[in-house]
């Protein structure tokens, strides 16, 4: 199954958190904070506002930092993902 996000949506697939600290001592999973994180899957055709056609500024297999509280966690063939708008990425990382 394939998932087609619309208009200003992006599908991000969360990376995963360190588990553990530099210096080698190992986390539990309650001490873990969610990642933000991620990694473009699917982005829409962008959005139209006011008439005008506003293009997406990423594309997929970036690597982006997304807001904590931000989008919709939803799990497709096992996987889980996060749909957002274009407006909650914060910075793509190089």
């Amino acid at each position: 199954m394939s998932i087609k996000p619309l208009f200003d949506r992006v599908v991000l697939e969360p990376l995963e958190n360190e588990k553990e600290t530099k210096g080698g001592i190992l986390l539990p999973t309650a001490a873990q904070e969610k990642s933000q994180l991620a990694k473009v899957v699917a982005v829409g055709s962008g959005e139209n506002t006011d008439g005008k056609q506003v293009g997406m500024q990423v594309k997929v297999g970036d690597k982006v930092l997304y807001g904590k509280f931000a989008g919709t966690e939803v799990a497709i063939d096992d996987k889980k993902y996060v749909v957002v708008r274009q407006l909650d990425i914060l910075a793509v990382i190089e």
